[in-house]
């Protein structure tokens, strides 16, 4: 073997592969928390949007809010009726979105109208997709829990 042959031995290929390792090491952390940063601004808006959109379906349809999530979605075809009022998104609708899973819980109707409701979301796998807890009701304030579901009895968020 000739000793002036070009290349990389061995040696130095280990090393740019044990510096590549330790780069990666350090970047995917701050990756997953930025990543769990956005699903967490992400759910806030959602809860901000669902809130307008319970304000709109309530002074367009006069029949309070809606008793469940799935009317805020979009018809299957058609225009929008208060059984499908077209406010939001199939995917808000479905109930998961970002990382996180909302729960629509509506109060009972008086007179056909609904009074009240209560909003959660929750991350699906706390740590991973989502720190906080929140929660929102016909008051509009959001608010957040890092440990449990919120409640009304939480902080609201600043802003």
């Amino acid at each position: 073997m000739r000793k002036n042959s070009q290349g990389f031995s061995l040696i130095e290929l280990l090393i740019v592969v044990a510096i590549i390792l330790i780069i990666a090491a350090i970047a995917i952390p701050n990756l997953l928390k930025s990543k769990m940063a956005a699903n967490q601004a992400s759910a806030v808006a959602s809860l901000r949007t669902m809130n307008t959109s319970e304000v709109t379906y309530s002074s367009t349809y006069n029949q309070g809010y809606t008793s469940n999530l799935a009317q805020l979605g979009p018809p299957a075809s058609g225009p929008a009726t208060s059984a499908a009022a077209g406010l939001i998104d199939s995917v808000l609708a479905s109930g998961s979105k970002s990382g996180y899973s909302f729960v629509y819980l509506a109060s009972a109707a008086v007179n056909n109208v609904t009074p009240n409701y209560t909003l959660t979301a929750s991350p699906i796998t706390v740590g991973t997709t989502g720190q906080n807890f929140y929660y929102t009701d016909a008051s509009n304030v959001i608010r957040q829990n890092s440990t449990v579901t919120a409640s009304a009895t939480d902080s609201p968020i600043g802003g």
